[in-house]
């Protein structure tokens, strides 16, 4: 099956209220542990990359990964770029064969946000290319893109209507109390702030920082109108929590897919989860 536009995943998503996980590919073995998980749960899926997996990865070799995957499963895969923040990586991203690029303008004042993102989709509607942006600083860290607890900002409910009217955005990422990386305590999301903004912009709303934000809240998330979710932690915590119990059981082990091949099942395992909460599972 050839590579897909996340849009066309929200769209259905957002007809029968379920959310589809975006969780990032940083290697071979997450991106086999993503299509596995999404095979044996029948679930759509977006496999994105960060500007950090490129730069360890080269965007080549991600690109060709995914298109891989998507070609071996018989489930839609769509590649997408996560936290993108430059205008020519974005390029070369869609000349690559990305299928969606975030275009996170969330630093910047609002007219600004808008008018980049506007440059965004205009390259990006001819072919196809799905387009997110994100309104609200999520605090916590993404590969390069750190934001300090007392920095982050919610996303306010008018300036989101006003953007979306603006640019006709495909999906809007938001900050309602979620954070990248690892959490310090239990997050508490901001439902009304959500409800509010969902009531004043009729396109899927996209939930960052999600690993580690309890069942519940997901859940109350996905109700209010949240359609993608990604999950990159709870992935990198399985992973290598897997890879260093197997290294300390075998000290004596030198081959890397005896270390590396039970990772990816651990990584397979928490993906299968995270598409069964979102209610993704049986939807493709």
């Amino acid at each position: 099956m050839a590579l897909v536009p996340v849009t066309e995943l929200l769209l259905d998503a957002e007809r029968e209220g379920y959310a589809v996980g975006a969780f990032n590919a940083n290697n071979m073995e997450i991106v086999q542990a993503i299509m596995n998980a999404a095979i044996k749960e029948q679930s759509p899926v977006i496999m994105q990359a960060s500007q950090g997996a490129i730069k360890y990865a080269g965007l080549e070799f991600i690109t060709g990964m995914v298109r891989l995957a998507a070609q071996e499963a018989d489930v839609p895969i769509a590649l997408h770029l996560d936290h993108g923040t430059d205008f020519d990586q974005i390029v070369r991203c869609i000349r690559s064969g990305f299928t969606s690029v975030m275009y996170d303008g969330s630093r910047l004042p609002l007219e600004e946000n808008i008018a980049i993102t506007n440059k965004v989709l205009e390259i990006t509607r001819p072919i196809g290319v799905s387009v997110e942006a994100e309104l609200g600083k999520i605090g916590g860290t993404e590969d390069l893109i750190h934001v300090e607890a007392e920095d982050a900002i919610y996303t306010d409910p008018e300036e989101a209507r006003i953007f979306v009217e603006k640019t006709g955005v495909e999906s809007l990422a938001i900050a309602i109390g979620t954070a990248h990386g690892q959490y310090k305590g239990e997050p508490r999301l901001d439902f009304e702030r959500l409800e509010k903004i969902k009531g004043l912009v009729n396109i899927p709303i996209v939930l960052h920082g999600s690993s580690g934000v309890p069942d519940d809240q997901i859940r109350r998330a996905i109700d209010l109108g949240v359609r993608k979710i990604n999950i990159d932690t709870n992935i990198r915590e399985a992973f290598v929590w897997e890879a260093r119990r197997q290294m300390q059981a075998n000290p004596d082990e030198i081959d890397p897919r005896k270390i590396l091949g039970p990772a990816r099942e651990a990584a397979t395992e928490i993906i299968r989860e995270k598409m069964r909460l979102f209610g993704s599972a049986g939807k493709a």
